[in-house]
């Protein structure tokens, strides 16, 4: 199977249709310049899907749109580490012949789409955004690449990421740090940056990110584009290269909330070969998204979430509250509990994956993720690469706390059914001065910039939807969260809100 580099440009075009989306009235509220007409590379999975299957759009012609804005913005983007070009586009012929034929694999059936790079797949490589493993070529799928292609999907390429996802910017890749497409100079958020770029810039329809202290969320705030992580064990991670497995999460990075419930539909589920898999019963998403939301409980987490809030992040998020209030009828304060840190968990699990790696490759890990393992987890001897054994009570206390955490979370949605709060406290940073702070030690508690990381330790489900921009036009992030398995409200009131709002119908304009 061959694999086209990256760096590769596309020589062949196509005319773009256009696709020309209303503003509802209730738009006007917010103040905001029209969004402009979508080209086709722009169209959402959901919408894609239902024209293909309706043969009013062919796979190819999808395919291409997107290939044509990889040709045009790759170069300063960056945001694929492997491609895969001329496999999509055997794929797409091949889709095609099947919908002419009234025949289709699923409710994907011709959509392209990307992984981010720590996503196993048979016979292509997968790197985790580190020259560890730069030549690392799995022989399967992980369940969810599989469950995609059987719902239909084309796998298009891997996208970019912090190395071993240890971060939560877009700068610390062994192929080069993934920029903004809304602001070249700035950071796409992490460490799903890849992913969040690609979708935003046209790339293909959706992509698949992971999240083990925000990574889906935080660059999908960055780049206006939703990102939904599920509750933990709903989606497999097996096959997936572990940061934290218990809190790692997988899930979809797409232009709606539509989208996102039509890709958990596909990727949900237990797996019984994966230990953090849950057999819960699956709801129909798609279905979900006409829950009225009228009569919905919501709470908003101020404390301390809103701590150092960005003025214009906060504008937006006076503007979301008042919306919610209108829809819902309801709108209180909510206080969450205090997870606290969960450093012995983290070092434990992150040095039992990296034991024999870091024995054998210590020089080819990025400098950031040495420090991460030095300065944070410094239960692993940088030599030895071997967790300390005298901590092991340490970690088996942790995991006890996580669990209890977990359970006790069921107290918080007594008197709410769904709690919205900024997903990121700041806005996107500039990509340079990141860049050069990765390499250099940080305060072990800076301020934090994201709001995310408690929900991984709950394993609550958790979605960031677009909730507006700033004066300079950089783009804010809403997030709503929702009861264990609860991602039927949480994906209606994001689609509630979303259908009240024009920001998922902005893209960048990358000259």
């Amino acid at each position: 199977m061959s694999q086209l580099s990256r760096r590769e440009l596309l020589s062949k075009t196509i005319a773009l249709s256009a696709v020309v989306h209303a503003q509802p009235a209730s738009a006007r509220a917010f103040a905001s310049p029209a969004p402009p007409k979508t080209s086709l590379a722009y169209l959402g999975a959901s919408d894609a899907a239902q024209m293909i299957r309706r043969k009013a759009l062919s796979s190819a012609i999808l395919l291409e749109a997107g290939l044509q804005k990889i040709s045009e913005h790759e170069g300063r983007v960056n945001a694929l580490i492997t491609t895969l070009y001329e496999q999509a586009r055997a794929e797409a012929a091949a889709c095609d012949r099947e919908a002419e034929a009234g025949r289709f694999r699923g409710p994907l059936h011709g959509v392209p789409f990307l992984l981010k790079d720590n996503i196993d797949t048979a016979r292509v490589r997968t790197t985790a955004g580190s020259a560890v493993f730069d030549d690392r070529v799995p022989e399967e799928d992980a369940p969810v690449a599989a469950r995609l292609r059987k719902a239909g999907a084309i796998l298009l390429g891997k996208t970019n990421m912090h190395e071993f996802a240890g971060g939560s910017t877009s700068a610390s890749s062994y192929f080069g740090p993934t920029h903004n497409p809304w602001a070249l100079d700035r950071d796409a958020g992490g460490s799903s940056g890849g992913s969040a770029a690609a979708v935003s810039a046209g790339f293909a329809p959706f992509a698949l990110g992971t999240d083990t202290g925000g990574s889906i969320r935080m660059p999908a705030a960055y780049c206006s584009v939703v990102g939904l992580k599920p509750s933990y064990g709903l989606v497999p991670i097996r096959g997936i290269v572990p940061l934290v497995p218990s809190l790692d999460h997988c899930g979809p990075i797409a232009r709606t909330v539509r989208d996102a419930a039509l890709i958990l539909q596909s990727i949900a589920g237990y797996d019984r070969n994966d230990l953090t898999s849950f057999d819960a019963p699956l709801e129909d998403y798609l279905a979900a998204l006409d829950k009225p939301v009228h009569n919905l409980r919501v709470g908003v987490a101020r404390e301390p979430f809103y701590d150092h809030l960005d003025d214009e992040i906060a504008a937006a998020m006076r503007a979301a509250e008042a919306l919610v209030q209108r829809m819902t009828g309801s709108l209180g304060d909510v206080r969450l509990p205090d997870t606290g840190a969960f450093g012995d968990l983290a070092a434990a699990e992150i040095g039992a994956f990296h034991k024999e790696y870091f024995q054998q490759q210590r020089a080819d890990y990025q400098l950031h993720f040495r420090q991460v393992l030095k300065r944070n987890f410094d239960r692993v001897d940088e030599t030895s690469g071997r967790a300390c054994s005298d901590k092991v009570i340490d970690y088996v206390e942790s995991n006890w706390r996580l669990q209890r955490l977990r359970r006790a979370s069921e107290d918080i949605f007594r008197d709410c059914d769904a709690i919205i709060l900024p997903t990121m406290r700041k806005m996107s940073g500039d990509l340079a001065e990141i860049s050069q702070a990765e390499d250099h030690p940080r305060p072990a508690n800076p301020m934090p910039r994201s709001n995310c990381a408690p929900f991984n330790i709950l394993g609550l489900p958790a979605i960031s939807i677009p909730c507006g921009f700033s004066k300079k036009g950089l783009p804010i992030g809403l997030m709503i969260v929702g009861p264990m398995f609860g991602e039927a409200t949480v994906l209606a009131l994001a689609n509630a809100i979303e259908s009240e709002t024009p920001w998922h119908r902005r893209h960048p304009e990358l000259a």
